[in-house]
């Protein structure tokens, strides 16, 4: 498994704008209301991948590390969080893109509109945290001064 690059986030990203305008455009006036916190399950599963990251890295800085499964799982779960939070991001600012020229016109567009600002601002929290997350768990370099001689593969 490799580390996320940078064009598969922005894959996702276009592929979610694509895919959130067009599902506006179709099915807007069959959708209900946002709440505001529409975006909120991102932003908690953002939280829980910081909160990993700092304790992954504390232990491989440490030299602690004992299951080498439980940090290919921690990047596997980094690297789906990351692809996940840009296709979000991505869906979320495809419906901005449908909501905020037809605010003034349309009330439920308007009434609408924060919380698709919310979603993709906690959107964009989650694939910083997994990057994050997945930059915790790299092995330190030799030349690193936190490393303390521990095998590196």
């Amino acid at each position: 498994m490799h580390f996320t690059r940078p064009r598969e986030l922005v894959l996702a990203g276009l592929i979610g704008l694509v895919l959130g305008f067009g599902l506006f455009e179709l099915f807007y006036g069959e959708l209900p209301r946002f709440p505001v916190l529409a975006g909120l399950p991102l932003l908690i599963l953002a939280v829980i991948e910081v909160i990993l990251g700092v304790t992954l890295r504390s232990r491989i800085r440490a030299g602690r590390v004992l299951d080498a499964i439980g940090i290919a799982r921690a990047v596997a779960l980094a690297k789906a969080s990351s692809l996940l939070g840009s296709l979000m991001l991505g869906a979320w600012l495809g419906a901005l893109a449908y909501l905020v020229p037809r605010g003034g016109e349309l009330a439920a567009a308007a009434g609408d509109t924060p919380g698709a600002g919310v979603g993709a601002l906690c959107a964009a929290v989650l694939v910083g945290a997994a990057l994050w997350l997945e930059h915790c768990c790299r092995a330190p370099e030799p030349r690193d001064p936190d490393h303390r001689g521990y095998p590196t593969g």
